[in-house]
């Protein structure tokens, strides 16, 4: 029923047609409560500065944009530095609202599948809390050198240094209309007032007068659910150029996977679920057999403890300017020594 209701609205979001008048009404509604909870996220203990370097990854989209392949990106680059950087996540769509430290094998039920992939792929400190602030207050307490800070654009009574707002280059901004009449936590003019606006693939109905940075997110290898094997794209492709596949994907936007399945000439029948959707062996009852699964690398560390046969996921690496890597490096080197 979730998936259903995504999809509904996003048709909606990202259509030509006018959204419905119904969601036009609660639209003012929406931006009514977002400005109450601004003022009385900066006004109540006051705001919090990290004596970290604090590092905002987020998006004023409701749904995925490409945030989690850029936190690690950055992470990479922090550590290209020898520098030692941790992350913040609330954990969205966990069980339960403990504070935890994450490593690679914890629990995505507990601590969220975004958090578990985050330490997976960079092996830096992961926490993730109730409370975002709770989460990098726990991080400045460790011997760390930076905080990154996987969303909380919209998060308020924190102080922060530098803020990235990533945007889905396909889908853009929708029809511009804030929730639920629209995609937009907030206004496009926040655009204008973040450090980095970063295109996830290429955007050509960006706004005049913007510039952003583009990311490339890139597929080279497939790796099996169990970790045994790795296969190039085109061994894969042969391998199983006569087998029924079935690509799977539980994320903000799936299409965009089966798509890049498809520009990769690996011919699937897709099967979309809600963004952090929490897998059972019964969503494959359909798929197994003599048939192959593959899925992203969001959806293999839910899926890993299911005893899945014959099941693959495809990492990607995420590919920026070189000019802007070199450019964030040298702020993060002059945030660093501010801090000290």
């Amino acid at each position: 029923m979730r998936t259903g209701i995504e999809n509904w609205l996003v048709d909606h979001w990202y259509s030509n047609r006018p959204p419905p008048w119904y969601l036009r009404l609660l639209e003012p509604v929406y931006r009514a409560g977002y400005q109450r909870a601004q003022v009385r996220g900066a006004g109540g203990a006051g705001l919090y500065r990290s004596k970290l370097p604090l590092v905002v990854v987020g998006n004023i989209t409701a749904g995925g944009s490409g945030k989690t392949p850029l936190v690690i990106r950055l992470c990479q680059l922090a550590l290209e530095m020898n520098l030692k950087p941790g992350i913040a996540s609330t954990g969205y769509g966990r069980q339960g609202t403990d504070t935890y430290i994450v490593n690679g094998d914890s629990d995505t039920r507990v601590c969220g599948d975004e958090p578990v992939l985050l330490a997976q792929r960079t092996g830096v400190p992961v926490v993730v809390a109730a409370d975002r602030l709770e989460a990098v207050k726990k991080l400045n307490e460790m011997d760390l050198d930076l905080v990154f800070s996987d969303d909380g654009l919209q998060t308020a009574g924190m102080c922060r240094d530098i803020e990235f707002c990533v945007v889905d280059g396909e889908r853009g901004l929708g029809n511009g209309h804030l929730l639920p009449a629209g995609p937009l936590r907030e206004s496009a003019e926040r655009l204008q007032r973040v450090d980095y606006v970063v295109s996830n693939g290429q955007w050509t109905a960006q706004p005049a007068g913007l510039s952003a940075i583009a990311m490339l997110l890139q597929a080279t290898v497939v790796r099996s659910l169990d970790g045994n094997n790795e296969l190039t794209v085109d061994q894969f492709r042969h391998r199983y150029s006569s087998t029924k596949v079935h690509a799977v994907a539980a994320i903000g936007h799936p299409q965009r996977f089966f798509g890049m399945l498809k520009t990769l000439s690996i011919n699937a029948e897709s099967h979309g679920f809600a963004d952090h959707h929490t897998y059972a062996r019964g969503d494959f009852s359909t798929m197994e057999g003599d048939s192959v699964i593959i899925m992203t690398e969001k959806d293999a560390v839910k899926c890993r403890s299911l005893g899945l046969e014959n099941a693959w996921y495809v990492p990607v690496e995420t590919l920026l300017p070189a000019a802007f890597e070199s450019l964030f490096k040298e702020r993060l080197a002059q945030l660093i020594k501010d801090k000290a």
